[in-house]
């Protein structure tokens, strides 16, 4: 293969999982320890 393309293809496999794990920490079970900010400081 050329090494532009396995450069490319390893760039969208860190950016997919990037984006999947944010996702997952986002609305999985983790999302469950976050706290929001402005819910805590409402007047």
């Amino acid at each position: 293969m050329e090494p532009a393309t396995v450069l490319i293809i390893s760039v969208a496999i860190v950016l997919l999982g990037v984006t999947g794990f944010s996702v997952y920490t986002a609305f999985g079970p983790p999302a469950k320890q976050l706290a929001d900010p402005f819910d805590e400081h409402e007047d």
